[in-house]
């Protein structure tokens, strides 16, 4: 029984707090109509009965004002693009409409956001069959995925007895990517280049090395059309490439929660994505196969490829990338060595002072695989010391290091290594040419080679390894 009053009583406690529990208002108008009528039938004197009369019927007026002020408003949304870098600006433009003859007084539009700093609220008021356009500009400081919307539409009654919220939309995404600065003065240590032959491996990219011929398919460039082999084989035949032979380059960033502090814009794990995001983006830029590889709540691996399509998916992995991994840089690199081999490049982007990582770098050197390390010194971020000789105890394993510190400008600390000279890291190269300092995280560069809001989620390609054969119809001449 007991349970079943509670199920009786729920939908009437809903009520009472979508009315009188928050209008504070209505439950003053209602109380005043109520006592009103009491005092005047029980005293059968005729002032307290035609105050309630009048109290009641305001009631009524304001609802019928509140439920017309609703009739026929529909809103209108579009945005400039929904991915965008840190630093960058979103446009969005909003359009109220009034389809009805009903005059609209007072309308309340807000954008439902969690995105810092985003402000769309206004204020309008609208004659019949009208409409207000509003363009709404919000620069996104810090990456990160968002939700904006949907719209709310709010209109109440002049004495704000009754109200009545209207949505339009739905709930749109929008992710920011971290900062990808230009590194000209940045090189990683160069690994063995493979030998022509097995190491080859077919692309859906035109490259210089054109490997047979194959039947024409639907959506086939026409450039791509071999027109010799065509007509003497009476059918379409198109060219298909191969890779040049190169090695790949690993960028691996520790997303352990022991190894950073701070919070917001200052963390050092904002300056460690920003040094990641740029590292990728230089060897993007060169063509370069680029992986990356980081442990939060999980394992995430994106394999090797290049593109601006592969860079996108690894800026939007970035854009959410937390430290709150358990696992540590050190076990990430024992446990994931079997990938790499000597013909890769392996960049770690850390804050650890942990020996045991060193020893892993240490295995690594070892079996060929050339590494560079871009160290963040915690102690600059009132964290543990301990950079500086972690440092030194790498360089004397030959290992590119780059010590980053809190405020410095990440392009002149990312430097590589002079021929013939010693490695150039750290306060001694951390002037900016150009004359200007800062954080290299909140600095701004020109804008990266590739379209970042015009990159497209697409399937990739599996790589052909070189060591298969291949049916070739005729040679390319």
């Amino acid at each position: 029984m007991r349970g079943l009053g509670a199920a009786f009583a729920r939908p009437f406690r809903r009520a009472w707090r979508a009315t009188f529990g928050t209008r504070r208002s209505l439950s003053i108008v209602v109380t005043l109509t109520i006592v009103a009528f009491a005092v005047g039938f029980a005293s059968n004197y005729w002032l307290p009965q035609r105050l309630g009369y009048t109290l009641l019927f305001g009631l009524c007026l304001a609802a019928l004002w509140t439920w017309s002020s609703g009739q026929g408003v529909r809103v209108r949304m579009s945005r400039s693009r929904d991915r965008v870098q840190a630093g960058e600006s979103i446009i969005e433009r909003f359009e109220v409409i009034n389809n009805s003859m009903i005059p609209k007084l007072w309308l309340e539009v807000a954008e439902e956001s969690d995105l810092p700093g985003h402000t769309a609220q206004f204020v309008t008021s609208l004659s019949r069959s009208s409409h207000r356009n509003w363009r709404v500009q919000t620069t996104c400081h810090r990456r990160g995925v968002y939700n904006l919307g949907p719209i709310t539409v709010r209109s109440s009654d002049p004495f704000d007895i009754f109200s009545r919220e209207l949505r339009f939309g739905h709930r749109r995404g929008l992710v920011v990517y971290p900062r990808a600065l230009e590194l000209p003065r940045y090189s990683a240590p160069p690994a063995n280049l493979p030998g022509e032959g097995r190491f080859r491996r077919r692309t859906h990219y035109v490259t210089p090395n054109a490997s047979g011929i194959r039947d024409y398919e639907a959506g086939d460039s026409v450039n791509r059309i071999h027109w010799k082999s065509s007509l003497r084989t009476g059918s379409l035949k198109v060219k298909t490439f191969e890779l040049d032979p190169a090695s790949h380059l690993w960028v691996v960033l520790d997303l352990s929660s022991q190894d950073h502090v701070g919070s917001g814009d200052d963390a050092t794990i904002e300056t460690a994505v920003t040094v990641a995001a740029s590292v990728v983006r230089l060897f993007i830029n060169q063509s370069r196969s680029v992986g990356l590889m980081m442990f939060g709540e999980r394992l995430d691996v994106i394999e090797p490829d290049r593109g601006s399509q592969h860079f996108g998916r690894i800026l939007e992995s970035l854009a959410v990338a937390q430290p709150i991994g358990s696992v540590p840089v050190a076990s990430i690199l024992y446990q994931q060595s079997r990938r790499w081999g000597r013909h890769t490049t392996v960049i770690v982007v850390t804050a650890s002072t942990d020996p045991r990582w060193q020893g892993a770098i240490r295995t690594l050197t070892q079996r060929g695989v050339k590494v560079a390390v871009a160290l963040l010194d915690l102690e600059s971020w009132g964290g543990r010391a301990g950079a500086a000789g972690t440092a030194a105890e790498l360089r004397a394993l030959g290992v590119q290091v780059n010590v980053v510190r809190q405020g410095e400008y990440i392009p002149a600390v990312m430097v590589g290594q002079i021929p013939g000279g010693p490695l150039m890291s750290g306060p001694a190269a951390s002037a900016d040419p150009a004359g200007g300092t800062g954080n290299g995280a909140a600095t701004s560069q020109p804008a990266a080679q590739m379209a970042l809001e015009d990159v497209a989620e697409v399937s990739r390609p599996e790589a052909i390894d070189g060591s298969e054969s291949v049916d070739e119809q005729a040679a390319v001449q």
